[in-house]
């Protein structure tokens, strides 16, 4: 017997995905991956009630490349921050002056992520802060994000936007073509969302958008404005992809562009899960350092 919050898989797909019991109607469950960013349904007798301590293999093998993808970001901080070192050593020469080599302080990106997911969020919360990156992050169904951008973007004028949630392939679809925003669940919502976005902002380098969940349209998230978005090959993207992307994006230099191919394949998914086009980082470093950092207010311009 299933109930409520209970952890499941699904016979008819051999078991491959952990989900949990987030409604039932009649004999009908609604079910969340725990793990990947997928929304399905599924008839209670297809549900098998599984161990919470015991793990797929799936999500095992995911576990082990979030960990892979934590370590090369935090290898990639050490080794930025050595640039910099080495940067300002070369710009300041302590022989023409007599103040000492001043220290410097970092401005990375901030990062504004809705969520239809709010498990999900908190997950993300909690890894923003592991990375010291500055995020605003809320709760918020996929089909009103459009609206909740129009009222947030002025508001916290982030760096970097990332609209995620739940989506996924509708079994029987409409009209059966994959390439019809019809014959996904929250697509339509996530590209609504994104013209919200690129509207407010148009220059790409300006405002980084980061969009979609498991199996969403890809192009078409592209076609409406989206730097990143998942997913080309129609699978399942891992819950914390779009939050690594964002990190990389906050902490990599205005001067330089994010190198998709090593962002891409250090996400959990890989090529198949997420994508995206040439954009631009949006860390900034600045001299001296202020004696209270929590007082220095960087305003962008607008």
């Amino acid at each position: 017997m299933t109930n409520l919050g209970d952890l499941v898989v699904r016979k008819s797909y051999g078991g491959d995905v952990t989900f949990r019991i987030e409604k039932i109607e009649r004999s009908v469950a609604i079910i969340k991956g725990t793990e990947f960013r997928l929304l399905a349904d599924a008839p209670l007798t297809d549900l098998i009630k599984v161990d919470p301590d015991s793990p797929n293999e799936r999500a095992n093998t995911a576990n082990i490349r979030a960990t892979k993808s934590l370590e090369w970001l935090h290898r990639e901080r050490v080794e930025q921050a050595e640039r910099n070192r080495a940067v300002l050593n070369h710009e300041w020469n302590p022989q023409s002056s007599s103040q000492p080599e001043p220290s410097y302080f970092e401005v990375p990106g901030k990062v504004l992520h809705l969520d239809g997911d709010e498990r999900y969020l908190k997950k993300s919360l909690d890894l923003y802060e592991r990375l010291r990156v500055p995020a605003h992050g809320y709760f918020v169904n996929e089909s009103a994000m459009a609206g909740a951008l129009q009222r947030l973007l002025p508001t916290i004028r982030p760096e970097i936007v990332v609209l995620t949630g739940h989506d996924g392939v509708l079994k029987n679809r409409p009209n059966g073509n994959l390439y019809h925003l019809s014959s996904y669940k929250n697509s339509s919502h996530f590209v609504d969302a994104v013209g919200v976005a690129r509207e407010y902002e148009r220059n790409f380098d300006t405002l980084t958008i980061v969009a979609g969940a498991c199996q969403s349209h890809f192009e078409a998230l592209l076609q409406a404005g989206a730097n990143f978005a998942s997913s080309p090959g129609r699978v399942l993207i891992h819950a914390l992809d779009p939050v690594y992307i964002a990190a990389k994006a906050s902490f990599t230099p205005i001067r330089d562009t994010i190198h998709i191919k090593d962002v891409l394949n250090n996400t959990i998914s890989g090529t198949q899960g997420v994508g995206g086009i040439e954009t631009r980082g949006s860390y900034r470093i600045g001299l001296p350092k202020p004696m209270d950092l929590a007082t220095l207010k960087v305003v962008p311009s607008m």
